[in-house]
């Protein structure tokens, strides 16, 4: 039996809901040295535990090579914007931190731990950040509202001494990068002469702008779209946007050079690629918006759970390429395919930050990736394994080259430390799935 779209996203839903209630919850912690008896204990606790205690209190980089620092993410959220549903609250954000985590785990061999922080300002959540960062080798960030979530991001990276990372932006702008790198080599066209439309002004988006503007496009070909409609200097609340949100203020003096206002579709005209992260809702962006478009136009519809332009509608109107973020359509731009890798390669690197450069690259290694570009073929997939350690590989290696690395390595050295963590760590899903 044949389903339609909307059909599918129901199955999905009631599915969800029947495995939630049957595991109660996805994660649990295992050990993972092997205990023979109660005597193991006296060294793995006490009294010989004391003595790891004092290597790390006489050198405190030590911790990465003597606990479980090295290969630790927290998943940071407040709950406020949880994927397309909104401000649920940091319990009802648990569910998808978990499902996060479970991800983390699979495709990266990191053992990322969801803590839903119940905070009621911006100080209260870098204040916490900061109080449990001792056990953590890294951070992500996740379902964070805006414009808060560029304040925590920016603050945090500036004051922490381990990669900080907001998945809801820099993971999705990184995959949105890599999707477009591979249909711009399919429709030959250059980066610095196409012109893109960014349909919604929220985290993804946002931060595409900044990612494609650091990967050599030119922003003054870039145009904006938010609620309220273009963004562009003589808007009524430019004023509002200095204040309340530098990050949308820069960009409506940045882009736009053509200074294009009124009506939405005013956008589209002789756009060559839309990146839409707007409204869930199909029919969101006109069919007419897109027979506007330049020939072989792109078109990112990466609302989820329902696309803002159905598939087949955008290319019926003449889109030569289409993405969305469902796994039941081709071409998925989703961050699940960046974040393993990535914080596999801080963390082998034992990483003090991460920039725009070392996402750059990694968007280029996931383009890269994939030998067989086509127009339904632009993007990796999750079942790629390979693909997790070659961007780890990638990622670790640029941090060196940033300065920004405890440790030292050349790219295959890399690579092989994140194939054997990842291998390992999958040989123990495959004993788990056999039983």
């Amino acid at each position: 039996m044949i389903m339609k779209d909307s059909e599918r996203t129901e199955y999905f839903n009631e599915k969800a809901i029947e495995i939630s209630k049957k595991y109660k919850g996805k994660i649990r912690n295992l050990p993972k040295i092997p205990i023979h008896s109660i005597d193991d204990f006296s060294v793995l606790y006490t009294p010989g535990i004391a003595a790891v205690s004092k290597k790390i209190h006489a050198d405190k980089d030590l911790v990465f090579e003597l606990t479980g620092k090295w290969n630790s993410v927290a998943i940071l959220t407040d709950g406020t914007r949880v994927l397309g549903i909104g401000n649920v609250g940091p319990e009802a954000a648990i569910p998808v931190m978990e499902g996060k985590a479970l991800l983390f785990n699979y495709l990266g061999g990191v053992n990322a731990i969801p803590i839903p922080l119940n905070v009621k300002n911006n100080d209260e959540f870098i204040t916490a950040a900061k109080a449990i960062s001792p056990f953590f080798g890294g951070y992500n960030l996740e379902d964070i509202e805006s414009p808060r979530c560029f304040f925590l991001l920016e603050k945090l990276q500036k004051t922490m001494d381990i990669p900080v990372w907001h998945d809801d932006q820099l993971g999705t702008a990184s995959i949105i990068l890599a999707g477009v790198i591979n249909s711009l080599r399919l429709v030959n066209k250059k980066k610095e002469d196409v012109r893109i439309v960014f349909n919604g002004a929220g985290a993804a988006n946002i931060a595409a702008i900044y990612l494609f503007e650091a990967a050599g496009f030119n922003k003054k070909n870039f145009i904006a779209i938010d609620s309220k409609g273009i963004i562009e200097p003589e808007r009524k609340d430019i004023d509002a946007l200095m204040l309340n949100n530098p990050w949308k203020y820069k960009i409506a003096l940045d882009t736009n050079q053509e200074r294009v206002k009124g009506d939405v579709k005013n956008a589209f005209k002789g756009a060559d690629i839309i990146i839409s992260a707007s409204k869930s809702e199909p029919d969101t962006i006109k069919k007419d918006w897109v027979k506007s478009m330049n020939n072989d136009s792109i078109v990112f519809a990466l609302a989820n759970p329902l696309p803002e332009i159905w598939p087949d509608d955008a290319k019926e109107s003449g889109a030569k390429i289409v993405a969305t973020g469902r796994s039941d359509f081709p071409n998925q731009i989703n961050n699940s395919m960046v974040f393993p890798g990535v914080f596999r390669g801080v963390l082998d690197a034992r990483s003090r930050g991460v920039n725009f450069g070392i996402m750059v690259a990694a968007s280029y290694g996931i383009a890269d990736y994939v030998k067989d570009i086509s127009y339904d073929h632009i993007v990796p997939s999750m079942s790629d394994f390979d693909l997790f350690p070659e961007v780890a590989s990638i990622v670790a290696r640029k941090t060196v080259e940033s300065n920004l690395a405890r440790k030292i390595d050349t790219q295959a050295g890399f690579y092989r430390t994140a194939s054997e963590i990842i291998s390992s760590n999958r040989k123990i899903y495959n004993k788990l799935f056999d039983k």
